[in-house]
């Protein structure tokens, strides 16, 4: 079911049926659960900030160092570092360590795909060539 898709609904100039339980039940079939529900909102909360979500974009694309980023996005070591911990809290990001040195990139799961498309789109549609 897209996004946009509605659940076998009754002509929309009907009144409103309250209390269906064919209609809710169907509903509810495809609502997400709660623990996704509350793992999406952390993840779109943190690519609310505008730095976040350009460091999040950048690591889609290859993964950096905290010194490497900070030169890339124009910020602070200690600005990227507390924006990379927020990121990594929400699932988004992992690491891995080279000597002294930790490297960091977009986590391999399903929800990052989907945020990293969902960018990737609305940046078209909003900013076309």
């Amino acid at each position: 079911m897209s996004p946009f898709e509605t659940v076998d609904r009754p002509d929309l100039n009907q009144l409103h049926d309250h209390g269906n339980p064919e209609m809710e039940k169907a509903i509810l079939h495809h609502m997400p659960d709660l623990t996704r529900i509350q793992n999406v909102a952390k993840a779109m909360k943190q690519l609310g900030d505008p730095s976040r979500l350009r460091i999040f974009w950048l690591l889609c694309h290859t993964e950096e160092c905290v010194s490497d980023i900070s030169l890339l996005v124009g910020m602070s070591s200690p600005a990227i570092s507390h924006h990379l911990r927020l990121l990594k809290d929400a699932g988004l990001l992992i690491t891995r360590r080279v000597g002294k040195e930790v490297i960091y990139r977009a986590a391999d799961t399903d929800l990052v795909h989907e945020l990293h498309k969902t960018i990737e789109t609305v940046a078209k549609i909003t900013c076309p060539d």
